[in-house]
């Protein structure tokens, strides 16, 4: 009885020890400082709530959300192919080990800063929806959005129009050569790591009733669990034939074929027609300043442009005089994100399709009317937009240099972590339900039509200074992602810290917009707020309207990729919410 309560006793010292660490971990006001002093000094540098410190190379550097991945990025590098080749390649092979939130069934987004002509490229792979596929017949099923599975939201894939964009323009090795490696490791496996196996399981719940998931997805009856070896022989077999026919046999040949004749055999639109049809699209991406740091979005279908109207918005405040993780940071961020998505509900669709004002969504001007609309002590109502779900999903991001100067930063996603279900014929991949992200409300911006390009949430980014490139990054996660994409930006810019901190400081998400539409809320929404934040500091924050979330949050992945044009080098972050790493040579 003793000996336990002696244990007892010092396993409640230790707990009180630490506690305030925990929960302060960044460097707050005078009065919530020496808690976490005693602590910090454990820590030789950086922050005290740092995974990790950040990774230097000096010529190549990839970071990605699976280890097997940046490393097979790195090979190519070193093999002589360019940041775009490495990319692609690790790309390919998160299809085949992290199809929980990628896979060629689904949309591709990239910037690339091309060294040479020292310029900006964006490119645009997300596919259209079905001709066949019209408003009145999804009303006439009694619809009042598009599902979340099965065959009525699937829309084209875009991700192999885009890997063979990027490479037309940008690579320097053959395709078959940047495809090996995935080859190989859908025939002869990769083990499963913790976060994978874990959303595995998740989206396997769902989806094992579809034809040909569980025979590509489940071995054995069950998704792999945490350190399981998966192979998917029949994915080696698809990007084989892409490695020998190009881009013609997916879109015109016939992988094309197999996927149509899957989906008119589950009763879904998607046809060859629309596949050969399917072009993806080179835009210019479009940009703001930031105290001096210049931060590029693509532009719509695309969500980039909030972070571009949250920014703008938060320049006007002191938030470093603020303080990190304080109630006024707090609330100014979230009510920035309040303007910038009522916008986004709007606006925010195929520019083929819609008139999008992009101009005056990202100037100054606006900004500054939608920053007089903040009262500094009181949420505003939190007003439901049109777009289901956004809060939902997983996808992969990677950003990757080469010893040129050359930086790509891609996103790629299923959406919904493992897409539709749709998973056709033996190609061994998952077809997108992209299409769910569709107003049936007539007369919006984002309303269904044939052919047409769904709002899109995957957004990647990318940062400059003075005209050089400073900063490829993306933080993956449904609607979470322009809100950190600000998050983290104003995380190295007000508050100094570097590429590693930026990414594993807490996070806040505001998820009212999720709320059914027709109604205003009462409050100012909720917010999910990762343990991490000052519990005064939250518990002032929520008195000003605010309603923190009780359902987990969507806090997303985060990957960046800085030069440090000083010394030469290039500096590498892959947060700890994923599997992933950084590293370089």
């Amino acid at each position: 009885m003793v000996r336990n309560l002696e244990t007892t006793m010092l396993l409640t010292a230790i707990c009180l020890a630490f506690t305030p660490a925990l929960l302060s971990p960044m460097p707050m006001p005078a009065r919530t400082l020496a808690p976490t002093a005693a602590i910090q000094m454990d820590r030789i540098t950086g922050k005290p709530f740092a995974t990790r410190s950040e990774v230097f190379a000096t010529h190549g550097m990839a970071a990605t959300s699976h280890p097997h991945a940046t490393q097979v990025a790195l090979d190519v590098l070193k093999a002589g192919g360019s940041a775009v080749d490495a990319a692609i390649a690790a790309n390919a092979v998160l299809g085949c080990c992290e199809p929980t939130g990628c896979g060629i069934g689904g949309d591709l987004f990239a910037i690339v800063w091309d060294a040479e002509s020292k310029s900006l490229s964006g490119l645009n792979g997300s596919g259209r929806s079905p001709a066949s596929l019209s408003l009145e017949h999804l009303r006439e099923l009694g619809l009042s959005s598009i599902p979340k599975r099965g065959p009525l939201p699937v829309s084209v894939p875009g991700c192999v129009d885009g890997w063979f964009r990027l490479h037309e323009r940008f690579g320097k090795l053959p395709m078959p050569e940047v495809l090996a490696p995935a080859i190989a490791a859908a025939r002869d496996g990769i083990p499963v790591p913790q976060t994978i196996a874990y959303y595995w399981g998740l989206n396997a719940r769902s989806l094992a009733k579809y034809p040909g998931f569980a025979d590509t997805y489940m071995p054995g009856g069950k998704a792999p669990g945490e350190g399981e070896v998966f192979r998917n022989p029949r994915l080696a077999r698809t990007y084989e034939r892409l490695a020998e026919g190009g881009r013609s046999v997916f879109y015109e040949g016939e992988i094309a074929q197999e996927i149509a004749d899957y989906m008119q055999a589950q009763g879904g639109f998607l046809t060859v027609d629309d596949l050969a049809a399917h072009q993806g699209e080179w835009v210019e991406p479009v940009s703001t300043t930031y105290r001096g740091y210049r931060l590029w979005e693509l532009p719509p279908n695309g969500q980039g442009i909030a972070a571009l109207q949250m920014l703008n918005i938060l320049e006007g405040f002191d938030l470093a005089g603020m303080g990190w993780g304080s109630a006024d940071h707090l609330h100014h961020f979230i009510e920035a994100k309040k303007l910038a998505f009522e916008d986004r509900a709007r606006f925010y669709a195929d520019p083929a399709m819609a008139d999008v004002p992009v101009a005056l969504l990202i100037s100054k001007e606006h900004a500054a009317e939608q920053r007089a609309r903040i009262d500094p002590k009181r949420a505003a109502l939190s007003i439901p937009t049109p777009n289901p779900a956004l809060e939902e999903g997983d996808t992969i991001y990677l950003t990757v240099a080469d010893a040129a100067g050359n930086m790509v930063s891609l996103i790629q996603s299923n959406y919904r972590g493992m897409g539709s279900g749709m998973t056709p014929g033996d190609l061994g991949f998952i077809l997108q339900n992209r299409g769910e992200l569709f107003d049936l409300t007539p007369g919006r911006a984002n309303t269904y039509e044939p052919r047409k390009r769904p709002f899109h949430t995957i957004i990647p980014a990318f940062v400059t200074k003075d005209g050089e490139p400073w900063l490829s990054y993306g933080v993956m996660g449904g609607a979470t992602q322009p809100q950190m994409h600000a998050w983290v930006l104003s995380n190295i810019v007000d508050f100094g810290m570097n590429l590693q901190e930026a990414g594993d400081a807490a996070r806040l998400v505001h998820l009212g917009s999720s709320q059914p539409t027709g109604e205003r809320m009462d409050d100012g929404g909720r917010v999910a707020l990762e343990t991490g934040f000052d519990l005064k500091e939250v518990a002032a924050f929520l008195k000003r309207g605010h309603r923190r979330a009780t359902d987990r949050g969507v806090y997303g992945g985060y990957q960046a990729i800085a030069r440090d044009t000083k010394r030469g080098i290039w500096v590498g972050a892959s947060e700890s919410r994923k599997d992933g790493a950084a590293a370089g040579y």
